[in-house]
């Protein structure tokens, strides 16, 4: 009898060790070198299909997010904010005190802020929603999907210098905000529904692999990499072929007659001391994505991408 209450003893000391001491089961959540940025489309205010904001709430707790860069919230973005207890500015929804923003010119200005982590760390996001249209997948492969009919294209050249045409001005007005906003080598995240394909993903190997018509270079991820930045989710899944990322759209089936599915929502960044751990698709169902949730709460799947900082300032 001593002996089988010495060992319950030993059991249930083992089991507090193990309580106190066991490291957590995603051990990065408790590092003040850790931060999570996201990109959400939330469409139509976060209540795509008659869903509640909860829902999309619920999305960025699981996601483990602390700044989550938002297109299409509208007016809802104080409402959403209020849900998880968080700080906002006009686009963004973080955890962390906000202790100064930005804004571009513009009909369709763009988006910055300057957080303070918990670390004394300073960090700077920005946010952008590029047009929609014209859309050079579309044209290449003549479709018309959700946008407005545009004149069918055959050639790498006519996507390049539509898509330059369409959306060249705005990353203008995006990097010219973010040079005159950012004035230390921080940590710079970019994120947003950049409504283009990226020259990472329309390449030789995914044209004969059948998941474009051909080889694109499409400008606006190049301008992006010109200037210092890197795809956090490419950086993480640099096979285009067998990790294609597709972010647009959970609405539509693989073979839709009238959509082309595509990664066009991206997480950037660049920085001293800034290095990309994981980078996940938030979606639908375990077959698209890396977190699920269901009912998924809009039309565009969200990236959320872990950074670890190996250097702070304050």
């Amino acid at each position: 009898m001593k002996y089988i209450m010495n060992k319950v003893r030993i059991i249930m000391l083992l089991s507090v060790m193990a309580t106190h001491w066991a490291a957590p089961a995603n051990a990065e959540e408790y590092q003040d070198s850790v931060v999570r940025v996201m990109t959400y489309n939330a469409c139509r205010g976060a209540t795509y299909q008659g869903q509640p904001l909860s829902q999309s709430a619920r999305m960025i707790e699981l996601a483990k997010a602390d700044i989550v860069g938002m297109q299409e919230i509208g007016d809802n973005i104080p409402k959403l904010a209020e849900l998880l207890g968080w700080n906002h500015g006009s686009s963004f929804l973080t955890r962390y005190e906000i202790v100064d923003q930005a804004r571009g010119i513009g009909k369709r200005p763009w988006y910055g802020i300057k957080v303070k982590m918990p670390s004394g760390q300073h960090a700077y996001a920005f946010n952008a929603h590029l047009p929609s249209g014209p859309n050079q997948a579309y044209q290449l492969l003549g479709l018309k999907g959700g946008y407005r009919t545009y004149p069918k294209i055959d050639t790498e050249e006519e996507a390049i210098a539509g898509a330059k045409k369409g959306r060249g001005k705005y990353i203008d007005r995006l990097l010219k905000l973010m040079k005159s906003f950012v004035k230390t080598d921080d940590p710079i995240f970019v994120v947003g529904d950049f409504n283009e394909p990226s020259h990472l993903d329309w390449t030789d190997a995914a044209a004969k692999a059948g998941h474009h018509p051909m080889k694109v270079a499409f400008p606006t991820s190049q301008r992006m990499i010109e200037a210092g930045f890197t795809d956090s989710y490419r950086k993480i899944h640099p096979n285009e072929v067998a990790r294609p990322g597709l972010t647009l759209s959970p609405v539509y089936e693989p073979k839709h007659p009238d959509h082309h599915l595509m990664r066009i929502d991206y997480v950037y960044f660049k920085g001293k001391g800034v290095e990309a751990t994981y980078a996940k698709i938030v979606g639908e169902d375990n077959e698209h994505a890396d977190i699920v949730v269901s009912p998924y709460p809009s039309d565009h799947r969200a990236v959320v991408a872990t950074f670890t900082l190996t250097e702070t300032s304050k």
